[in-house]
């Protein structure tokens, strides 16, 4: 089994729209050790982090963050150590344009 450490994915999505972030390929696991949400912007945004296994509907039962708040030109960063299977989507959301999110990590297969 190989182990790939790499950027897993990176969106700016648009506000109030749950988007897709990272879907984990086929015949593959992977393991994200850090989400980092960045507000490019001048107003205080809030967003939501939700792990959609198989790439489900949306679900209230999947957000791992609801309304987590990030600061005007700040960046958080946050670190859980999410399991992920094939399939498996990482899904964000903001209020304001001009959050980005990057996921980082390590994929199996």
């Amino acid at each position: 089994m190989a182990t790939n450490y790499k950027v897993l994915g990176q969106l700016r999505p648009g506000a109030n729209t749950l988007a897709d972030l990272y879907t984990v390929p086929s015949s593959t696991e992977c393991v994200v050790s850090t989400i980092a949400v960045c507000n490019q912007t001048a107003v205080n945004a809030s967003y939501s982090i939700a792990i959609a296994p198989d790439g489900a509907t949306a679900n209230d039962a999947h957000f791992i963050i609801r309304g987590g708040a990030v600061p005007q030109a700040d960046s958080i960063g946050v670190t859980l150590g999410i399991a992920m299977n094939a399939a498996d989507k990482i899904r964000v959301n903001t209020s304001t344009l001009g959050v980005s999110f990057s996921a980082f990590g390590s994929e199996i297969s």
